[in-house]
């Protein structure tokens, strides 16, 4: 199977798999490929947080022309996979000088199947974009075409827990991301301080306490397959459900802005994690540390993209809350406006390149020290002499 993903995740994506127990994993770019059984499918499709869909491959060969489209996609045996009766879609990418359009791609491939059924039934499958009974995933690269079934349906970012959202939300597998590759593990106290409609709160919670990041989704694609096995299902979600783990800690979030600290309390009310949440209408400038130990900080900042900010004055305020205001805190962001990490006055000790949708992004890390960094180091080379 593959497991699609953004740039920059596949590691922590092929972590995550082994962890699961998926044989064979393999990193490669966007995406990770493992091998597992029927139940195994099922699991990461429940579990795996920084995974965007799970492929079944089913088909692979070379091609050059639409010709060899068409009878490549016709040496399918579609019965397999489906009736003339069910509905289908397909969704094409293509990399390829031999190909202009994926469209084109995707019509070819409808044309091959319906008439593969209309010769051997006189019936020909319909297609469906909105709900299909299978989804054909169709990749070309250069001149070698992978054929596979698409076993999660909608992206696996479609957690089911977010109903209400502002105007720059982040993605839940980028956000989940965020997290793993920041280590949140659950084994300190967490916040958002400008927490939007909640995403990196439900995520961190669900990290922490070993919750299946697609326990709230209403369905994926394997359950319209002819060889969908509910049972097995069920006692999947029962094992990994006797899994989820105490948390000791506080998660919160902070939201200046009224109608997103409503839209947040409503997502993790639908993620039922509000016993591990608290969210308060706050701005991250007026606050300071509340809890002793340890404090992880993530959150996603406004780049200037959808939200009109003063970027210098605004960046600038991060840096000087967290250095007066956050001792001991480990503080993560995102950002794809790089001009404006400049303005926080704070060096980072972690930059990682990421993309949030198409935009090119920084996730920095800086750490605030209980004191200053300088007198710590001293303290210690004292200890040595």
């Amino acid at each position: 199977m593959i497991a699609k993903t953004f740039f920059g995740f596949e590691e922590i994506l092929a972590k995550e798999l082994q962890m699961l127990g998926a044989q064979d994993v393999e990193a490669g770019i966007r995406m990770v490929s493992f091998k597992g059984d029927k139940g195994f499918m099922y699991k990461a499709n429940l579990s795996l947080r920084t995974a965007l869909k799970i492929l079944k491959p089913i088909y692979h060969f070379k091609v050059t022309n639409e010709e060899g489209l068409y009878k490549g996609i016709s040496g399918i045996n579609w019965s397999q996979y489906m009736n003339s009766n069910q509905t289908f879609v397909v969704d094409s990418t293509v990399h390829s000088d031999k190909f202009n359009h994926s469209e084109f791609v995707s019509q070819k491939t409808k044309d091959a199947i319906v008439d593969q059924f209309r010769n051997k039934t006189g019936q020909r499958p319909s297609v469906d974009k909105a709900f299909p009974d299978l989804r054909v995933n169709i990749h070309i690269d250069k001149d070698q075409c992978s054929v596979a079934i698409d076993t999660s349906g909608n992206s696996l970012h479609q957690r089911g827990y977010r109903t209400a959202t502002n105007i720059a939300p982040i993605n839940e597998v980028l956000g989940a991301g965020m997290l793993l590759l920041s280590g949140w593990d659950g084994q300190s106290d967490f916040i958002d301080p400008m927490c939007g409609s909640g995403t990196l709160l439900a995520e961190a919670a669900m990290i922490a306490c070993n919750i299946p990041a697609n326990i709230n989704r209403k369905e994926f694609a394997f359950e319209k397959w002819s060889d969908w096995d509910n049972e097995l299902f069920d006692n999947i979600v029962d094992s990994l459900l006797k899994k989820v783990r105490e948390f000791h800690y506080t998660i919160k979030g902070y939201d200046k802005a009224p109608s997103a600290v409503l839209k947040a309390k409503a997502n993790i009310k639908n993620a039922n994690l509000e016993e591990y949440i608290t969210i308060a209408e706050r701005n991250f400038f007026d606050t300071e540390k509340e809890t002793e130990g340890p404090l992880h900080m993530v959150f996603n900042p406004p780049y200037g993209e959808r939200l009109d900010i003063q970027m210098e004055e605004f960046y600038k305020n991060i840096g000087d809350t967290l250095k007066k205001n956050y001792p001991g805190t480990h503080a993560w962001f995102i950002t794809a406006n790089l001009d404006a990490l400049k303005f926080v006055g704070l060096k980072p000790s972690r930059k990682i390149k990421l993309f949030n949708a198409s935009l090119e992004a920084r996730l920095v890390k800086y750490e605030m020290y209980e004191g200053s960094k300088r007198t710590k180091f001293q303290v210690s080379d004292s200890t040595i002499e």
